[in-house]
């Protein structure tokens, strides 16, 4: 199977219907400034997973070829053990919920997945040098397999970065530069800078999604080869969101599954453009007031995939909420009670489960899957003022 997806696979434009190909890897959207994604693959079987790795490339044959690390032979992808995240069950306010833990991924977080990917097709390509802007968790993983691939990379977050995240993108050896002003300012520095180095953005590229989409996957396989009935997650860009539409629309055109799970998706109350558009009933962006959140890690005001990920939250049966800062501080003390250490950026996620049950989108009797996207160790500021806080009252 990789051999004929390597045949056929190219660069898509999902709104003008344009296409692209691979080779180029300064191409990261299309000539209109349009996010593209890599054209519909056919999916795999339960017997076309690789059982003996024990990282996320057990599912190579279900993503595009080639994808080689440095030396192209096809056979050994940039990876440091990502995936094969555990699986927890357990329960909130009374509803039985699986929690999937991906801070257990390399660099404490799910973009890990994409990031493996991602750079295993620009190491493929001949790519040294690389650029990407981040909140934290995506820069500190694209430092991290930038450094496995021996690609050197410079890393734009906005000056007000978790330290432990700046702290930990410049161990791997990355060159971290504080943008002043706030995420939108630095993803314009960025872009600025893309112009003459491959940009490995995690909101942008490709690639990346084809990474992410592997957590559907796993889930699949962690459940016994079968889907859950909904999967509850925090979307900034909206990463998770699509990377699970791709997954599990591959098992389903596979027929590996019968049907989608829904896709329910929380966005902070105070930085929610895709829950206002969704609201709104509306594929386009809508006025909405945005303020400072807690959940750093999806402070986007303007997500360059909103459209996409509206359609996927739709195409699920899923919907959205958005979750007050109160209610997402209070999360992260939950989740620590139970020995679940997420950042407030996952946390978001396990706070959204009561507004949708309420609602009847989790329904008892159900398997629901709650993605934790994100370990705590990487917010400590954060973390010690809401704890102390939780102890203080």
């Amino acid at each position: 199977m990789p051999d004929q997806v390597a045949h056929h696979a190219h660069y898509v434009d999902e709104r003008s219907g344009r296409s692209y190909p691979l080779a180029d890897p300064h191409r990261w959207r299309g000539d209109d400034g349009a996010p593209l994604s890599v054209a519909p693959l056919p999916g795999i079987t339960r017997d076309d997973v690789d059982t003996a790795r024990r990282s996320l490339w057990r599912y190579r044959a279900a993503l595009p070829a080639p994808l080689a690390g440095r030396g192209g032979d096809g056979a050994t992808p940039v990876s440091l053990g990502e995936g094969c995240t555990p699986l927890l069950d357990g329960e909130w306010s009374g509803h039985p919920v699986s929690f999937k833990t991906e801070w257990s991924n390399p660099t404490g977080s799910f973009k890990d997945r994409g990031t493996s990917v991602m750079i295993s097709f620009l190491a493929h390509l001949g790519v040294t040098d690389v650029i990407e802007d981040s909140s934290g968790n995506g820069g500190s993983s694209v430092a991290a397999y930038c450094a496995a691939a021996g690609i050197r990379a410079r890393i734009l977050v906005p000056e007000e970065t978790s330290p432990a995240k700046v702290l930990q993108a410049r161990a791997y050896g990355a060159e971290v530069e504080l943008v002043p002003g706030d995420r939108e300012a630095t993803a314009a520095e960025a872009l600025r800078r893309a112009a003459g180095t491959p940009y490995a953005s995690h909101n942008w590229h490709p690639f990346f999604l084809q990474g992410v989409k592997t957590l559907a996957y796993e889930i699949w396989e962690d459940l016994g080869f079968s889907a859950p009935d909904a999967v509850v997650t925090v979307a900034g860009a909206g990463s998770t969101v699509l990377g699970c539409d791709l997954g599990f629309g591959e098992l389903l055109a596979a027929g590996q599954i019968d049907r989608l799970p829904r896709l329910l998706v929380a966005q902070p109350a105070n930085c929610a453009p895709i829950h206002a558009s969704h609201r709104a009933g509306v594929e386009t962006p809508v006025p909405y007031e945005a303020a400072p959140t807690v959940a750093e890690g999806t402070a986007i005001r303007h997500p360059v995939r909103l459209p996409e990920v509206l359609r996927a939250v739709r195409r699920s049966g899923g919907g959205m909420t958005a979750v007050p800062e109160a209610a997402i501080e209070d999360a992260v003390r939950r989740l620590a009670a139970k020995g679940l250490y997420a950042e407030p950026t996952s946390a978001t996620a396990a706070a959204a489960v009561d507004a949708f049950a309420a609602r009847g989108l989790i329904v008892p009797g159900e398997r629901t899957v709650v993605v934790l996207t994100g370990s705590g160790l990487k917010a400590a500021g954060a973390m010690q003022r809401i704890v102390s806080a939780g102890r203080a009252s």
